[in-house]
């Protein structure tokens, strides 16, 4: 009988049908154990990690990062009797309870705590400086190592740039707050313990550091103020484009690809529109709501769609027929660490300003959190982004496809503005409003600007006319 386990796709649930391969954690000839971290996955519906079935040696990898794999192809060969018993480990180690260990679990694996594909972008943290070693008291030259041994770890230059742990080591150095990738390890197959985490934590390193470079680092005197060098490295660094940065670009270059994009740009006076957060914003707080200016604007945009038709449409290149949508779903763009997200506030036409607030905290926070649905980063019929403190002068946003319009909203700043025959300092806020003009002409597109701009700078019309 054939040692060699051909390990299929799983199917997810969720009707996912395909994955991204996203980070392969280990490579061929390594050893694995049971349930060891293999493959991160990314689909529609969120990032699983997924563990070894079986013990063994990879045999063969046949998916690469960045390809897509069907459900129920194989994307890795094991060789469960080669190397085995060396990827063996305790009960412990191998299995972790996953309702004390981490994120809920799906069928095959961990929900991961960011979206899809975002550690490869994360911005390397730099080993650690050993703390200072002082010179020796005039009472004892002997007596340095051991006291500097006693008082900070024992630094040196390792460092793994992916280093193999199981989740629940993984977790154990996150709570320490410690660099899993400084950590030398002892396991089997170079797998970091928990006990190697621990030994680091302390400052005594015990099994993770050998024994000879223990004893060179007694032998040989410390010099005041040595401290370890960071690792070399070169002068750049490649990295593969996978996972949600890849769709983000995609969806960027598709719009910009196919939609003929004008942008309109004015001034909106919410001095009035401030004056009316800052009544009500203590009110919201009452139900514990947080109310910022957005649930306002995104008000203000539903009732201009609904004056404005055209920009709640879609053209569908399919069929080549215009789509006039009747439902309101707005996105609101979001930063995240990953890059930006649009999760969808639906059917705002029919939700009061609390409603969408209420909404907006909860979307932003799943979005920056990895923990949206699907559904809720789709769908959307027209979308709102705001850089808020960083909004700068204006901007020019791209359509996020296939809508045909879409509103930049940018910093607000006092400005002198003339009213009633005054010069008074208003508060100035600009718009930006980029349109596909195939479908938008541009008197159509600076019809609604005004539109957004008259319920804003008249907060009253708005709540009068609000549903």
């Amino acid at each position: 009988m054939s040692s060699l386990f051909e390990f299929p796709l799983p199917d997810i649930g969720e009707g996912v049908a395909e994955g991204e391969i996203v980070e392969w954690k280990v490579k061929e000839g390594d050893a694995v154990a049971e349930d060891q971290e293999m493959v991160e996955v990314m689909t529609d519906k969120a990032t699983v990690t997924i563990g070894a079935p079986r013990a063994g040696v990879i045999a063969e990898v046949r998916v690469d990062v960045g390809k897509v794999a069907k459900v129920g192809s194989v994307i890795v060969v094991i060789d469960t009797e080669a190397g085995a018993s060396a990827a063996a480990s305790t009960p412990a180690e191998r299995a972790p309870d996953k309702r004390q260990e981490g994120p809920a679990a799906t069928a095959v694996g961990d929900i991961r705590e960011g979206l899809p594909g975002t550690s490869f972008f994360a911005t390397k943290k730099a080993p650690a400086p050993a703390v200072p070693v002082q010179a020796a008291s005039a009472g004892g030259g002997n007596g340095v190592a051991g006291a500097a041994e006693a008082s900070a770890p024992i630094a040196d230059d390792y460092f793994a740039e992916k280093p193999l742990a199981t989740p629940a080591t993984r977790k154990l150095a996150r709570d320490l707050g410690l660099d899993l990738r400084r950590v030398r390890p002892t396991g089997p197959a170079g797998r970091v313990t928990k006990d190697d985490v621990k030994a680091f934590a302390s400052g005594a390193r015990g099994a993770a550091q050998p024994s000879a470079a223990r004893a060179r680092s007694h032998a040989q005197p410390a010099q005041p103020h040595q401290v370890a060098r960071a690792p070399e490295v070169g002068p750049e660094e490649r990295r593969p484009f996978v996972g949600i940065r890849r769709r983000i670009a995609e969806r960027m270059q598709r719009s910009k690809n196919t939609a003929a994009h004008f942008t309109f740009v004015e001034e909106c006076d919410v001095t009035r529109l401030k004056d009316v957060r800052a009544r009500l914003k203590s009110r919201a707080e009452e139900q514990g709501v947080k109310l910022t200016f957005l649930p306002f604007i995104v008000k203000a945009v539903v009732a201009s769609l609904k004056r404005h038709p055209m920009l709640n449409s879609m053209l569908d290149e399919a069929t080549n027929e215009l789509v006039l949508r009747r439902v309101y779903h707005i996105g609101v763009a979001t930063a995240t660490e990953q890059g930006l997200m649009v999760p969808v506030v639906r059917d705002a036409d029919a939700k009061s300003i609390l409603d969408i607030a209420r909404d907006i905290d909860r979307l932003a926070e799943g979005a920056r959190g990895g923990t949206l649905a699907a559904q809720e980063l789709s769908g959307s019929t027209f979308t709102i982004t705001s850089l808020g403190q960083q909004g700068g002068l204006f901007a020019t946003p791209i359509l996020n496809s296939p809508e045909v319009g879409i509103l930049g909203v940018h910093q607000m700043k006092q400005k002198p503005v003339v009213r009633d025959g005054q010069i008074v300092i208003g508060d100035i806020m600009l718009l930006s409003l980029s349109f596909d003009h195939r479908i938008v002409d541009g008197h159509v597109g600076a019809a609604f600007a005004y539109e957004i701009i008259a319920y804003l700078e008249d907060p009253d019309r708005l709540l009068l006319e609000m549903v």
